[in-house]
């Protein structure tokens, strides 16, 4: 982790500037252990990114938490991760939200979140009040710079909607699926030479509702080497590059740290913004 910058004065007037210097809420009990002993998983149990759709099924998949590299040089992370208290509602307007300015983004995760922002084109449509909630981060690009392990990345995350992210439709329903966060991620990566090929990423949380009123369940895919092209998955690795090893073990770390956060952050910011996008 790379450490917590000093706000600005006027970062420090926003009402959830507090957010940003309460302590990490640590990896979630469900995932504690799994974090702390956590090495690569078998890669005959990665959900190759054809087959994203059979998420929609009932129950749980082969290699529903784990990373590992895969034999085509590209490499696998994914994570279900229970949300309790969190809504998909509030998903959508975290994500719709945190992307307007750098502090919420920080807020996420303080010691490796370091930046957000998006072009003004896109800023009009987040916020413009006749947009439907959905499309104020579905259709926008964030760039962020992040450390997910090996430094400060400069990574330009495209967020698609599940259509044009290639999900089966026609199965596209409750109670297979509450929501969907899904993207095209091209990462430059930290240290990297000017002209340095990025790596391509297709990103997808998709989110479930629990029983009984449980909250949400994440369901992360990272498929390393992969984009979304006109709605079906491409390998668009360059040419002999391999994804390092390090880099799915990083990610996977990162991911449950952020989630872990997030889901003890979300409700009660949720609640303080009046789930207002502004």
């Amino acid at each position: 982790m790379g450490g917590m910058r000093e706000l600005t004065v006027e970062e420090k007037a926003k009402p959830y500037s507090k957010y940003y210097f309460r302590p990490h809420a640590g990896a979630s009990p469900e995932l504690a252990q799994i974090l702390k002993d956590h090495k690569p998983m078998d890669p005959g149990q990665a959900q190759p990114i054809e087959e994203m759709s059979d998420l929609l099924k009932p129950g749980y998949l082969p290699g529903e938490t784990g990373y590992c590299t895969l034999p085509n040089g590209g490499a696998y992370v994914a994570v279900r991760h229970p949300m309790p208290g969190v809504t998909a509602d509030m998903v959508n307007w975290w994500f719709a939200w945190h992307g307007l300015e750098s502090l919420r983004y920080m807020l996420w995760s303080p010691q490796d979140h370091y930046a957000v922002d998006m072009t003004d084109e896109d800023r009009a449509k987040v916020l413009d009040p006749d947009r439907p909630l959905l499309l104020k981060f579905q259709g926008i690009t964030h760039h962020v710079y992040e450390d997910i392990g090996g430094g400060a990345d400069d990574l330009w995350i495209s967020f698609m909607t599940p259509e044009d992210f290639g999900f089966d439709m026609d199965r596209w329903h409750t109670p297979n699926v509450a929501t969907l966060v899904a993207a095209n991620v091209l990462i430059k990566a930290a240290g990297a030479p000017e002209g340095a090929p990025m790596m391509p990423v297709a990103m997808c949380h998709f989110v479930r509702d629990l029983p009984q009123g449980g909250g949400v369940e994440f369901r992360t895919r990272f498929w390393m080497g992969w984009q979304i092209v006109d709605k079906k998955p491409q390998f668009t690795l360059a040419p002999g590059l391999k994804v390092p090893a390090a880099v799915p073990s990083g990610l996977f770390e990162h991911c449950i740290l952020e989630y872990s956060n997030l889901r003890v952050l979300l409700p009660e910011i949720y609640a303080e913004m009046n789930g207002e996008v502004a």
